[in-house]
């Protein structure tokens, strides 16, 4: 079964920037992050399809991007523009043919 690694996570201040990556052993489909808060349920953040199509959630559109690298078998979240309110366990979501692959996660906080 495919595994799926996530680094890139830590402190940062308010409107800082950080870079997630998701390195995939195995071949995995249909990569996206996901992210979970303290208290709240895990929800997805932006998926990036094999044929390189992102979509973003709302509440992270225009400050967050995802890509991949295909020959490194990496995905990415770029995160600019951080708020207190992205504060959470990042995790990689992927598809090892019908099996559900998901990442250990890597925190992000964001704090003054």
């Amino acid at each position: 079964q495919g595994q799926l690694v996530e680094s890139g996570g830590g402190l940062v201040q308010p409107g800082g920037s950080l870079r997630l990556s998701c390195v995939a052993s195995g071949r995995i489909f249909s990569m996206k992050w996901y992210r979970q808060a303290p208290g709240k349920q895990r929800e997805w953040v932006a998926t990036i399809t094999s044929g390189g199509m992102t979509i973003c959630a709302d509440s992270v559109k225009g400050r967050f991007t995802i890509s991949r690298d295909n020959a490194k078998n990496s995905m990415y979240l770029q995160m600019n523009s951080l708020r207190s309110e992205d504060t959470a366990v990042y995790y990689c979501y992927g598809l090892d043919g019908l099996t559900a692959v998901w990442g250990q996660g890597t925190q992000v906080t964001v704090s003054s």
